[in-house]
């Protein structure tokens, strides 16, 4: 399927495993550049390997969305990286007290 998506930046939140690895690697297969974010380095290279496998500049990003400093800095490390952000997909969870 095209969604006319080639050649815009996605970032993608909770990236390493699950719904947002699925999201990210449908995203590159659609020409999108991503920036994977997830708080375990180790899985979060993994998935960032198999995107970049697609042939998309890929980004991946250790930071802990409940964390307002790691939130700049990620979005920050996407622009520095990436040039700019045109899809933002909010997938990681986390609980509050």
């Amino acid at each position: 399927m095209d969604l006319e998506l080639r050649g815009r930046a996605a970032l993608v939140t909770g990236a390493s495993r699950g719904i947002g690895r699925a999201i990210a690697l449908a995203l590159a297969d659609e020409g999108c550049d991503v920036a994977l974010v997830a708080r375990g380095k180790d899985a979060l290279r993994v998935a960032a390997g198999e995107v970049a496998a697609l042939g998309v500049r890929t980004a991946a990003i250790v930071a802990d969305v409940t964390v307002a400093a790691d939130v700049e800095r990620m979005v920050a490390e996407m622009v520095r990286q990436l040039g700019r952000i045109d899809i933002l997909v909010n997938n990681a969870g986390g609980s509050f007290p």
